[in-house]
């Protein structure tokens, strides 16, 4: 059962500008530890930046809050399955959000998928209620 969908489009050279004019101050505000080391990594930074961040839109969409009723950037991080499959970690009110709109009996799964071409990146997030 599908109890969520939510999806993202952002301009990487948006998020380029963001990272010269704030630098730390944006990814401290917006990025898990996880997200920031990550995309640290990467030659193509600010892409890997903007297709976190578009998850965290879709995500909070799908969510059906938005980023409002308490949901922040931090509480949705980007992890990688062992197989790197991407999905989402969830914390604070977007982790009770999700508790909230399960069906008594299942459990939530949440399936993203994130790509870029610059100079654009894009988020599809699905939440998948499955039973227990």
């Amino acid at each position: 059962m599908i109890i969520g969908i939510g999806s993202d489009l952002i301009d990487i050279r948006r998020v380029e500008d963001t990272l010269k004019r704030f630098g730390e101050r944006f990814t401290q505000r917006c990025f898990t530890e996880v997200e920031r080391k990550k995309s640290d990594r990467r030659a193509a930074r600010a892409a890997s930046y903007a297709k976190r961040f578009a998850a965290k839109e879709a995500c909070a969409k799908a969510l059906g809050t938005g980023i409002r009723q308490g949901v922040v950037w931090r509480d949705m991080g980007v992890v990688n399955l062992p197989g790197g499959q991407p999905t989402m970690a969830l914390t604070g009110a977007a982790a009770l959000r999700l508790q909230k709109i399960t069906p008594a009996g299942r459990h939530a799964v949440i399936h993203i998928t994130i790509t870029d071409d610059y100079p654009l990146a894009q988020a599809f997030v699905v939440i998948e209620a499955l039973p227990d």
